[in-house]
């Protein structure tokens, strides 16, 4: 069954915004540009007529094609474009109409599929504007006062009445006036719509969170990613690989658009040498052009910080910081954001266009937090914490995406949480932990191999060996509190028992580990629906009823 076309009707006196209003929907929503002056060179083509590009001729020459088709000629050209290019079911913006039975003739053979907006602004607006035209493809008339002469110009103002929506377009932005055109047609996307996933760590990073993703990324249609590049999220492909700045479910889901938002901050090196590794395309991954760029300074301001409480030193506190500092008498030279880097300028694109587009479509987004939420910058343990907060909010926020589109809070923690430190490395140095023990306890515990247990405990960026802890209960809960979580993603469940290594299913799991996974839902609020058993494409056992 084929459909209609939505039709965009506009009406309004010259230099009261049409073209203007026409053009940013046709862009915003690759609608269909129809403009009537080129609709009547091609019926003067077939007339055998010689249209002069002057404004009076054109007035005279549509007055004549309203005397000969009855005022009709629009809405028949309307219907023979759509009939010849197969434009049924897009969005037509005619720009425009000039009389109500050109209206009513579009109405008769469109029915219920016209909407008629009429713009208009104050005479002296009106006026200065004409003043101020340069680019209506055709020789204009000395004022206007001389437009206005020409009788269906001068009865343009009588379409107000007809109108579905009228909009004043004086001490308004061309920005004002196309938003209050698509909320008038109802072109944003709904606010029920919850399309949003985030990803977010439990507890103090290195959690899994990118195996998480990958084995998911199929099942959304955008992927984006917050952060820095001072967290590294390794996935299970062949060899492994770890992302520092695109999403993890690059490779898991090469059809997927790639986002890296506003709230961002980019090292150049590790982003170019990403986005060649994985071979993504510009058209594939967009940047907003707000997101802030690391600078060797950064590194080197950073240096000190690795020693004294263990950070990964890459820059993106620093960064972060010069960024609000720069704020102070104008714009610190010092400070670049994506879009003033010339290498950046073919990924570069606003963010809020793609999600809002995304969420229209009705497409699903993966929103993908970096470290744990024990590193927030508010809730973690200070000064051992990161340069920013890591909560849900907080990753709703730097991506520039509002609270009322998402619909599940995925948390994931390990089985035993770990930070960076080599022990007998103190609190002091790399900030406290619960009841720490040894990776030799995991190891005579589950019956995995301690060389190797230490071999592969150490940060994706840092390469710093990891200490290891207890699960801790009190802070699953206020982790759980903090990001709202709705279900619990629980990683290393090998390191409670080897066997588990073999498990595909919930039940195949050990009865203890099957208990431990009951006591965490139950503590934490929220199902435990996703296993990892291991880091391979088979090791992660999915519990989700959504």
């Amino acid at each position: 069954m084929q459909v209609e076309p939505r039709i965009v009707a506009l009406s309004g006196p010259v230099g009261s915004g049409k073209t203007t209003l026409a053009r940013s929907l046709a862009t915003k929503f690759n609608a269909v540009h129809i403009r009537t002056q080129d609709l009547m060179a091609d019926a003067a083509v077939g007339l055998g007529v010689v249209l002069e590009p002057e404004r009076r001729a054109m007035q005279k020459f549509g007055e004549q094609l309203d005397r000969d088709t009855d005022e009709r000629w629009v809405a028949d050209q309307i219907a023979k474009f759509v009939a010849g290019e197969g434009a049924r079911g897009a969005l037509l913006i005619v720009d425009a109409v000039r009389t109500l039975r050109q209206v009513d003739a579009l109405r008769e053979v469109f029915p219920a599929a016209v909407t008629h907006i009429h713009v208009h602004a104050p005479e002296a607006v009106l006026t200065q504007r004409y003043q101020n035209r340069h680019d209506s493809g055709f020789a204009e008339l000395s004022s206007y006062q001389d437009v206005a002469e020409d009788p269906t110009e001068a009865n343009v103002v009588t379409l107000t009445g007809d109108a579905d929506i009228t909009i004043d377009t004086h001490r308004c932005s061309e920005l004002d006036v196309l938003a209050r055109a698509t909320a008038a047609l109802s072109l944003y996307p709904s606010h029920a719509d919850r399309l949003v996933d985030v990803f977010i760590g439990g507890q103090y990073g290195s959690e899994g969170k990118g195996n998480i993703a990958y084995h998911l990324a199929n099942e959304y249609d955008l992927l984006m990613r917050v952060g820095g590049p001072n967290a590294g999220h390794k996935v299970p492909t062949t060899p492994p690989y770890t992302h520092r700045l695109l999403p993890s479910g690059t490779l898991g889901n090469p059809r997927a658009k790639l986002v890296i938002g506003p709230g961002a901050t980019l090292d150049l090196k590790v982003l170019t040498q990403e986005i060649a590794d994985c071979s993504v395309e510009a058209a594939r991954l967009s940047i907003d052009p707000q997101a802030m760029i690391i600078e060797p300074a950064d590194l080197e301001k950073e240096a000190e910080l690795v020693e004294t409480i263990a950070s990964t030193g890459k820059g993106g506190g620093a960064a972060a910081a010069r960024r609000i500092m720069g704020r102070h008498g104008g714009a610190d030279p010092n400070v670049r954001l994506a879009k003033d880097v010339t290498e950046l300028s073919a990924y570069v694109r606003s963010t809020a266009d793609i999600l809002e587009a995304a969420f229209r479509d009705g497409k699903k987004v993966m929103l993908e937090g970096t470290q744990g939420t024990l590193l927030s910058l508010f809730h973690g343990f200070y000064p051992w914490v990161t340069s920013r907060d890591t909560t849900t909010a907080a990753c709703l926020s730097e991506a520039g995406i509002g609270p009322h589109r998402l619909r599940k809070v995925v948390m994931v923690v390990r089985t035993y949480p770990i930070r960076v430190g080599d022990p007998p490395a103190s609190a002091a140095t790399s900030g406290v932990m619960g009841a720490e023990i040894d990776w030799r306890d995991i190891a005579e515990r589950s019956g995995l191999n301690e060389e190797e247990l230490r071999d592969t405990e150490r940060g994706s960026v840092s390469g710093s060996k990891r200490r290891v802890a207890e699960f801790d209960w009190n802070l699953l809960r206020r982790a759980s509190e903090l990001n709202g979580a709705t279900d619990i993603a629980l990683t290393f469940a090998d390191y409670l028992s080897a066997e588990n290594l073999h498990a595909r299913r919930f039940d195949q799991l050990t009865d203890e580990t099957i208990r431990f996974v009951e006591e965490v839902s139950r503590v934490g609020g929220a199902p435990v629906s996703l296993i990892a058993t291991g880091f391979d494409n088979r090791a992660l056992i999915d519990r989700r009823e959504w």
